[in-house]
């Protein structure tokens, strides 16, 4: 009886030494290699997490990917209001690492603040099909993400899909807003 107390109360122990481990949200992590002049063009939104900077957006949510002459990308982000106003927001986007590196740094701050480390946000691609098609997106605390697609509508099985490895990489999914189509 003794015995089985000890080992009964060591392997407690041990699980409660474990548990931050075993149940800790593992690190996010992107896709291996971003063919960045692959990815330039126009990207739709399908869904998103509710955020505050898109708050007033309610159609039409689309971005822009220009590859600029100094590496940089120009992004330019639109949407339309309820109102039926077209807003946009253009900033930029660096890569970190290596010319293939899946994780970028954006700004929409004015280009004279880019010198300030608070105004980049992480910009990393999460998940991405062969064709650069459909892409997830979102950063490191998995606060943030969108899904977009090259065309308005996403083919329901490759959408399915995603969200399926989404939720595998700890995104709750019930946070996620699909976005209005045409």
């Amino acid at each position: 009886m003794t015995l089985r107390l000890r080992c009964n109360a060591a392997f407690f122990a041990l699980c409660l030494c474990l548990a931050p481990v075993a149940w800790a949200e593992s690190p996010l992590a992107p896709i291996a290699t971003l063919d960045v002049a692959r990815y330039m063009g126009t990207w739709h939104e399908v869904a998103r997490y509710p955020n505050v900077f898109q708050r007033r957006c309610v159609a039409d949510t689309s971005a822009r990917y220009t590859l600029q002459a100094n590496g940089r990308v120009e992004v330019l982000n639109r949407c339309r209001t309820a109102e039926g106003e077209v807003i946009e927001a253009l900033g930029e986007a660096r890569q970190l690492g290596a010319a293939d590196s899946p994780r970028l740094k954006v700004r929409f701050a004015p280009a004279w603040l880019g010198w300030l480390p608070l105004v980049w946000g992480d910009y990393w691609v999460i998940d991405l099909d062969d064709a650069y098609q459909l892409v997830a997106v979102s950063e490191p605390g998995r606060d943030y993400l969108w899904v977009l697609s090259r065309t308005p509508q996403v083919d329901a099985a490759a959408y399915e899909a995603l969200l399926g490895r989404l939720a595998a990489q700890g995104f709750d999914l019930k946070r996620l807003e699909r976005s209005p189509s045409r």
